[in-house]
């Protein structure tokens, strides 16, 4: 895979769980923090996506959406799962939990987990970065 060389596009995808992660992604959106002086992007359409930001623990019913987005999403793909759920299941890890397909990394490749509950906005941009410098 080739490293990013220019203004990454990034697509969240919500697999599911408590929004904590999220509400910690569109802070990273806001203007304290303000990604897109970074050169990223949100963009509407995995089609469109240099990145894939995926939070929450991953139900049966969402796996195949997580998959075609995964599928849509052009090469290099890169895979950043947010958050205690996108990387390990969290609070959801139970073996007896009957809806839960796994954490993210179980579904699809992950390049960069970012653990917190939920973490903070410098950790996910932080996280960002990280899967741009890779090669």
């Amino acid at each position: 895979m080739n490293m990013i060389k220019r203004s990454p596009w990034v697509y969240h995808a919500h697999a599911g769980g408590c929004v904590g992660c999220d509400i910690e992604l569109v802070a990273c959106l806001g203007p304290r923090y303000d990604l897109e002086r970074l050169g990223v992007r949100l963009v509407p359409s995995p089609r469109y996506a240099d990145v894939l930001l995926v939070t929450g623990p991953v139900p049966l019913h969402t796996k195949p959406f997580l998959e075609r987005v995964y599928a849509q999403t052009p090469e290099p793909k890169r895979v950043i799962a947010i958050g205690a759920c996108g990387c390990s299941c969290g609070v959801f890890i139970d073996d007896e939990n009957y809806s839960i397909a796994g954490p993210v990394d179980k579904i699809i490749p992950v390049d960069v987990k970012i653990p917190g509950c939920p973490p903070k906005p410098e950790a996910i941009i932080e996280g960002i970065m990280k899967v741009l410098r890779m090669k």
